[in-house]
């Protein structure tokens, strides 16, 4: 009896999670050090990492670091925290990672953070 109830709690449990996986948002495209193409579904637009900036001098490092942690078509979640001139502001974890990518540009030297820690 108690595997059975485990079982259809982990079916229950499935079901519930893989429409959230399946939905997440896919990178296509790394375009700047804080600026990212991605798509869901249907729709393509502009993300930019939020609550960082990045120097002048570390532009083509931190663009060759997010195209190396980011592939085409990698999954991400997004935390939106605002826009600019139509462009999304938001932080961006690629699904299976803790830490978001504006922090970790922080952590790797190429970006300082312009938030507070949330």
């Amino acid at each position: 009896m108690g595997r059975h109830v485990l079982g259809v709690a982990l079916a229950l449990m499935l079901l519930l999670i893989q429409p959230l996986l399946t939905q997440a948002a896919e990178v296509l495209q790394v375009r700047e050090a804080t600026l990212l193409q991605v798509g869901d579904r249907n729709r393509n637009y502009s993300v930019r990492l939020a609550c960082i900036e990045v120097s002048p001098e570390d532009q083509q490092l931190a663009v060759d670091w997010l195209r190396r942690t980011l592939p085409r078509r990698r999954r991400v979640n997004l935390r939106p925290e605002g826009s600019v001139d139509g462009v999304l502001l938001a932080r961006v974890t690629p699904i299976g990672v803790e830490q978001d990518l504006g922090a970790a540009l922080v952590d790797e030297g190429l970006a300082h953070a312009t938030c507070p820690s949330a």
